[in-house]
């Protein structure tokens, strides 16, 4: 466990070290709003299309691992709405925030550096693979439902607003982009490849010391018992069906089974509050899950990963 914990701690000690600064003072609100805006709009994008753009679809993009991670993914989702309904009597929009909070995995920030921390970057291709399909599939599941709760919006209009929400978000643009280049076989010309990989070095480091800021904001307060399910539904039941799914379905390679169980083992998102600060709703409970759950995802995390190999 020793050895794990040497993988997983320098990811989260980034994330500390940006909490810890924004406590201090040493570093204001306006720098961390900026800092992740560079990471999440232009530098993880541009590691996205890197990645994507050179990956072997024929050998990354395989249904059994799909299944295995999209299956857990849809379980929780489902899980965490009509958990906070039915145990915990929330509201309706609350309940679809909360079950979007125990769907979307924190893939990117965390998946992608604890991945590459404990098996290496040349793993990380069946990671780009569930990267991909992530926020088409959560995005369209939790508008959806929200919508059809709110009883706003159907039909064309309801395509039309889950569409916008997906293709303007800046990960997506970066994610299509890769698909483009992989699928028509151009050559990215040498003097932007170099630049686009000048730009993609910095984007895991500044999106975990951003993250650490961000997660300052998020004080714990809220329905501990709403928290604690809904950590309980990321962090292990999510990567207990993945896991069971990879193993029972066969055929996953031991590359593949890593990314679809510690990817599922990764804390809420940080896009999950977005959602809930869009529609106004479960917002503290939401706030305070993405803070335990990171904090959280040290032990169990490891655990995981120690499972898996």
């Amino acid at each position: 466990m020793g050895d794990i914990l040497t993988i997983v701690m320098p990811v989260f000690l980034v994330v500390a070290a940006g909490y810890a600064a924004v406590w201090a003072k040493l570093f204001s609100d306006a720098a961390v709003d900026g800092l992740m805006s560079f990471a999440q709009k232009f530098a993880i994008p541009c590691l996205l299309f890197a990645a994507i753009s050179t990956l072997d679809l024929g050998r990354d993009f395989d249904l059994g691992l799909m299944l295995s991670y999209y299956s857990g993914s849809i379980v929780c989702f489902f899980a965490g709405l009509f958990g906070a309904r039915l145990i915990f009597g929330r509201p309706w929009e609350d309940s679809v925030a909360i079950g979007f909070c125990a769907l979307f995995a924190n893939s990117v920030l965390l998946g992608l550096a604890v991945g590459e921390r404990a098996y290496g970057i040349d793993s990380l291709g069946p990671n780009y693979a569930i990267i991909a399909l992530h926020a088409p599939v959560c995005y369209i599941l939790g508008i959806v439902t929200m919508e059809i709760v709110r009883a706003q919006t159907g039909g064309v209009a309801l395509i039309r607003t889950v569409t916008r929400a997906i293709f303007r978000n800046a990960l997506m643009i970066g994610i299509g982009l890769g698909f483009a280049v992989n699928l028509s076989g151009i050559a990215v010309p040498a003097i932007l490849d170099e630049a686009v990989a000048l730009i993609m070095r910095a984007a895991l480091p500044a999106a975990l010391f951003g993250l650490g800021g961000v997660l300052y904001r998020y004080k714990p307060e809220g329905d501990a018992g709403v928290i604690a399910m809904i950590c309980g539904i990321s962090l292990v039941l999510h990567p207990t069906i993945a896991w069971s799914l990879g193993k029972t379905m066969g055929g996953l390679s031991q590359e593949q089974l890593r990314a679809a169980v510690v990817t599922a083992a990764m804390a809420p998102g940080v896009n999950t509050y977005i959602f809930a600060d869009m529609y106004g709703a479960a917002r503290r409970v939401v706030a305070s899950s993405i803070l335990i759950g990171t904090g959280l995802t040290v032990i169990t995390g490891s655990a995981w990963i120690l499972l898996v190999g």
